[in-house]
């Protein structure tokens, strides 16, 4: 893994445990404080399971699903060119991966706190790890669409084909 990638990774991870840290000292457990009415609150949650409470109670299973997508996305890596959008994607990914697998570990629930109503609906308290990691695959969705998920190897396999054609 590159230094920039790992450096977006850090600056995440600090960004989400920083916010979690201060979240938990000014908010009550599942109180809201308006920020701005019928549209976005801060409410502290603790949420045991996955997105949309899904898993809930299942941390373990969860955990193991976070060890395993982290070490996919390690591959994965590989497999995109190395610019600087991609190495915030995957810096991002990493970021939000390790703070919300932190919390699990160390509590068993995610700290959740960011609140929004959107057209009457009340969205699912999140927070920054799951804003990163959102971010982190949207930006893949469009590297993957610019056919930036072409990689080095891809191309000396291509260089192969070329060089056995012409030798025939």
């Amino acid at each position: 893994m590159n230094k920039k990638i790992l450096l977006f990774a850090t600056i995440a991870l600090a960004l989400d445990q920083i916010s979690k840290v201060i979240v938990t000292i000014f908010l009550k457990l599942n109180n809201s404080i308006p920020i701005i009415n019928n549209f976005f609150y801060l409410t502290l949650c603790h949420n045991e399971g996955a997105a949309w409470g899904i898993f809930s109670g299942n941390s373990l299973v969860i955990i193991i699903g976070t060890i395993v997508a982290i070490f996919l996305i390690y591959h994965f890596i590989y497999c995109f060119k190395n610019n600087t959008r991609n190495n915030i994607a995957f810096g991002l990914l990493y970021g939000g991966l390790a703070g919300n697998l932190i919390d699990r570990i160390i509590s068993g629930y995610v700290i959740d706190f960011l609140d929004f109503y959107i057209f009457k609906y009340d969205y699912p308290v999140f927070n920054v790890a799951d804003i990163c990691i959102i971010l982190g695959v949207i930006l893949l969705i469009y590297a993957t669409i610019k056919g930036e998920d072409e990689n080095v190897n891809n191309s000396k396999r291509s260089k192969r084909k070329t060089r056995q054609i012409s030798s025939k």
